[in-house]
């Protein structure tokens, strides 16, 4: 009668350990899981997008000016010499006018020159916007169905990415300010220059 006894309780003892294995399991995944989450969250900053087309070519395009009139565009070719910044911009994008005048103090540079991409906006808009703000672009392309600015693997406006012999060195993922200058985008430009240079 004892063996019987024992080898309940053993039955017994062993199926409240799995019942007690199957309600930790649960709070175990959610710990590793808040884990993995905090551990991302300190990992770097999120507005560096990394981009696909880091060291390649820029993509192949043919854009009109923004009137649609006379005068050039925006092409592919336009950045196979030399080292350029192109910004991604709408006159309807909030963040654009906010980094509109580090656009015009790019513009001020002989070093490089600074090219626009229009994206979807409406030609009138645009040319408003640049002529209350200033144009600080030799070059700009009007990319109305937002298909070139896809190829450039553009999240959303404003992104700003520098060229240097027609190839994409640097993405900058939102508006330029103050301190993206500083850390970040002119660090990378003045490089590309100093590539050039030599």
């Amino acid at each position: 009668m004892s063996e019987t006894t024992d080898s309940a309780t053993a039955a017994a003892d062993a199926t409240e350990r799995r019942r007690t294995l199957w309600l930790l399991l649960p709070l175990v995944l959610f710990l590793a899981l808040a884990a993995l989450f905090y551990y991302r969250l300190g990992a770097g900053d999120p507005s560096r997008i990394p981009s696909a087309l880091i060291n390649k070519p820029v993509p192949d395009f043919t854009l009109p000016p923004i009137g649609g009139g006379e005068g050039a565009g925006l092409t592919a070719q336009d950045l196979a010499k030399g080292v350029h910044v192109v910004n991604i911009w709408a006159s309807w994008c909030g963040p654009c006018r906010l980094e509109h005048p580090y656009l015009m103090r790019l513009g001020e540079d002989d070093r490089f020159r600074v090219a626009g991409i229009n994206y979807k906006d409406v030609p009138e808009n645009a040319a408003r916007f640049l002529g209350a703000l200033g144009d600080p672009f030799a070059l700009n392309g009007a990319d109305r169905n937002g298909v070139t600015s896809i190829d450039w693997g553009v999240y959303g406006v404003p992104e700003t990415f520098i060229v240097k012999d027609g190839i994409i060195v640097h993405k900058f993922v939102g508006p330029l300010s103050e301190g993206g200058m500083a850390n970040d985008f002119m660090p990378a430009l003045e490089k590309a220059l100093a590539g050039e240079e030599s």
